[in-house]
């Protein structure tokens, strides 16, 4: 079973990969979360694979998987193999220490870790790679995936073959807490005379968090994963000013219907 989280596309690209080659379900973080229970159960299989997918902000996991893990109630759990899964554009800093000490607080092990480089999308910081640069990752993430895929199938314990970059302990112990503390501003989403009321942004969204009426409005759930920016096809929703003159991004290995899914 493997559990992802995905805004432009990176994560779930490398999460179906794993999927292909383990046989293994793919589960949505974000559409579990949506639905509102108290606990997210599943049953698992006799000798299930378990893994989370899902990129870094801020160089820590998203709040919603650590959300949706403190929430997850595993049947039939004895110790069954646990991976992670990390997509980000250079480093992770200490991303997998928190989904260890995420994991262990519901008493499952986190066997090995892996983070895959793949093309820039948080635009609010930088901007989109060069398309040379995409390429190359790209290309980068298809050999990295197949070493990660032969790792799983070993079923390889206490690897984590992660790029942390430098001082991991201040971009992760420092850094990720106050990008986590500072509350998601979703009045700085606006469209320009560009926006169709094509709905697209509506049926991207993580959160449930927009709502279509000839123009999209924003609720106040956000994880600020950007999909409703970077999907938009006539590049008509920015946030603040920080996007006017951004690139746009999405994982050319995924299906628009496949984000819409969720």
């Amino acid at each position: 079973m493997i559990f992802y989280f995905s805004g432009t596309g990176n994560s779930l690209y490398a999460a179906k990969q794993i999927a292909l080659h383990t046989g293994e379900e793919l589960v949505s973080i974000s559409t579990a979360e949506n639905k509102g229970d108290e606990i997210n159960e599943y049953t698992l299989k006799d000798n299930e694979i378990i893994g989370f997918v899902h990129p870094i902000y801020s160089w820590g996991p998203p709040k919603i998987v650590l959300e949706f893990i403190e929430k997850l109630k595993l049947i039939n759990y004895r110790e069954n193999y646990v991976f992670s899964l990390v997509t980000c554009g250079g480093s992770i800093g200490n991303t997998m220490k928190v989904m260890k000490d995420c994991l262990r607080k519901k008493d499952i092990k986190l066997h090995s870790g892996f983070s895959v480089k793949m093309p820039n999308n948080f635009i609010l910081m930088g901007d989109v790679d060069s398309k040379e640069m995409e390429s190359k990752k790209l290309t980068e993430a298809v050999e990295t995936l197949k070493r990660i895929n032969q790792a799983i199938e070993r079923g390889v314990t206490g690897e984590f073959k992660v790029d942390k970059g430098a001082f991991p302990w201040l971009l992760t112990g420092i850094i990720n807490p106050m990008f986590n503390k500072k509350p998601i501003d979703t009045t700085k989403f606006h469209v320009n005379d560009n926006c169709t009321g094509c709905g697209t942004c509506e049926r991207v969204c993580n959160c449930n968090n927009i709502k279509v009426d000839e123009q999209p409005q924003w609720g106040e759930r956000c994880t600020l994963c950007l999909a409703c920016v970077h999907y938009c096809p006539v590049r008509a929703i920015q946030y603040g000013k920080e996007t006017e003159k951004k690139g746009r991004y999405t994982n050319p290995n995924v299906r628009i219907d496949e984000i819409i899914r969720r």
